[in-house]
């Protein structure tokens, strides 16, 4: 099965047909920085993160654009988000999307999302801005009021075909700002006359001020990207109007597909609503990250289909965590056992014949429009067939361990990003509770040497309380933690 993808410009599953043959241009709507991000952003780019892993395991040459808003991007009652973070902490505007910027970049790194090629930032892009407000003025698709510049949403007849919805219907309200200036109700602004006390302000034709949010992510991914590039990505809830935005404001002006894919990702919620600042609901990256490993953080995320949404819970979580830490102690145990296998031809070849099985279906769930959670079912079913024959009392050959090891990297770490590449010496791997159990394994040998079968069975069973496993083969003792 090759790859199909939801594509919400179509609503239906698309056959993926990238438009340079080998080539894969994506965009995904970044955060705006003025404060620490939360677990709804981890949601969002865990999901675009798996999507570009698994475009690059198809052998894709992907460029990955993300950008950084650090400017335009205004609440509800029209205030900047940056500049409301400034003046809480009393600081300078840029200073603000620095320490922030940075905390982002930090978080994402913590939880293995992989850093895109291009992070561009609007305060960096405002002459191309300029210029594409100007062709969107000169072509009468938008119109300039006091120094605020609008595009007209009725100089696009197609405006609302990504979420639906229709012109005519469209009132003014929520998240669409209202001022009499405006021709239309739904008309957006384009650029945006500075008041007096505004900080973050450009000379431009129209005067000073400085650029809407909406043109800024059209502006910057097509400079990067092309038009049309392949897949536009982000989260569902900046469908409309921010979305709708990019499109009426690219397509308008150069008549042909700003996007061809539209993947967006549902929220992370808390009893249903959806995580937000905005309504104190939130548990900060940082602050999850105390508490759980990153790995756990991403699988507690990939368990839920990226398109829908997922509800935090202290319980899911901390399931999350158990999940991890029975894959990671099955590809320690790998790991143990390569350290003592014998050569090729002298040691009994494991029966991996199912690890091709299982990679075909793992890739038949990853084409499925990035399934991960049967992806991770998947994965789990190999450490059960992993940790049977391991649990078999035979010596398996260095191969059949090497490919058991390869499998568990490419698809769980390579895709996933659920097994890092190297794992925690604190796990059951280090060199002290390696020591340990060997000292334990000697005096049991030694009860058995001389015949105290009661004390060498009660060691064994005290072990097997606290999950360690003992056995005896031919070839002596080995010891696994209980998965």
């Amino acid at each position: 099965m090759a790859l199909h993808v939801y594509n919400y410009l179509s609503r239906t599953l698309e056959s993926f047909e990238p438009v340079k043959p080998g080539r894969v241009s994506l965009y995904v709507c970044g955060p705006t920085v003025y404060d620490h991000s939360h677990l709804g952003h981890a949601k969002t780019y865990v999901a675009m993160d798996v999507v570009v892993r698994y475009l690059k395991y198809l052998d894709y040459q992907v460029r990955h654009v993300r950008n950084i808003t650090d400017v335009g991007h205004l609440l509800d009652s029209g205030e900047d988000r940056v500049l409301k973070g400034a003046r809480r902490h009393n600081l300078e505007p840029m200073e603000i999307v620095e320490t922030y910027m940075m905390s982002f970049f930090d978080d994402m790194q913590a939880l293995g999302v992989q850093r895109p090629d291009i992070s561009p930032r609007p305060s960096g892009h405002i002459p191309e801005i300029i210029q594409w407000v100007q062709a969107l003025i000169e072509s009468g698709a938008a119109y300039e009021v006091n120094g605020n510049v609008y595009f007209s949403v009725e100089a696009f007849p197609a405006y609302g075909k990504l979420s639906n919805r229709k012109v005519d219907e469209l009132e003014a309200g929520a998240r669409v700002e209202v001022r009499a200036e405006k021709r239309h109700p739904a008309d957006f602004a384009l650029w945006k006359r500075a008041e007096p006390e505004h900080l973050m302000r450009w000379h431009s034709p129209w005067g000073e001020g400085y650029p809407g949010w909406h043109i800024e992510c059209t502006v910057m991914s097509t400079k990067y990207l092309g038009q049309p590039f392949d897949i536009h990505g982000g989260g569902l809830e900046n469908m409309f109007p921010h979305n709708e935005c990019e499109i009426a404001q690219a397509e308008v002006l150069h008549d042909t597909t700003f996007a061809k894919y539209w993947l967006l990702a549902g929220s992370l919620t808390v009893n249903g609503v959806k995580m937000s600042k905005s309504l104190g609901n939130f548990l900060t990256i940082k602050e999850a990250l105390t508490l759980y490993k990153p790995e756990a953080i991403r699988y507690f995320v990939l368990s839920s289909h990226y398109r829908g949404p997922v509800d935090f819970s202290r319980d899911a979580l901390q399931a999350a965590q158990r999940g991890i830490e029975r894959l990671q102690n099955t590809v320690l145990q790998i790991h143990r056992r390569m350290q003592s296998a014998l050569p090729a031809g002298t040691a009994v070849l494991a029966d991996v014949s199912s690890l091709v099985d299982y990679r075909d279906a793992f890739e038949e769930a990853m084409n499925d429009d990035f399934n991960t959670p049967k992806a991770l079912a998947v994965i789990f079913d190999m450490v059960k067939e992993a940790n049977r024959q391991l649990d078999e009392k035979i010596n398996l050959s260095m191969g059949s361990l090497a490919a058991m090891d390869k499998q568990f990297r490419d698809l769980a770490g390579d895709v996933l990003g659920i097994l890092p590449a190297e794992l925690p010496e604190s796990a059951p791997s280090g060199e002290l509770l390696d020591g340990l159990m060997q000292i334990l394994l000697d005096l049991r040998q030694e009860y058995r040497a001389a015949r105290d079968w009661s004390a060498a069975d009660m060691l064994r069973n005290r072990l097997a309380l606290l999950g360690i496993i003992i056995q005896d083969n031919p070839t002596g003792t080995t010891w696994h933690i209980e998965s």
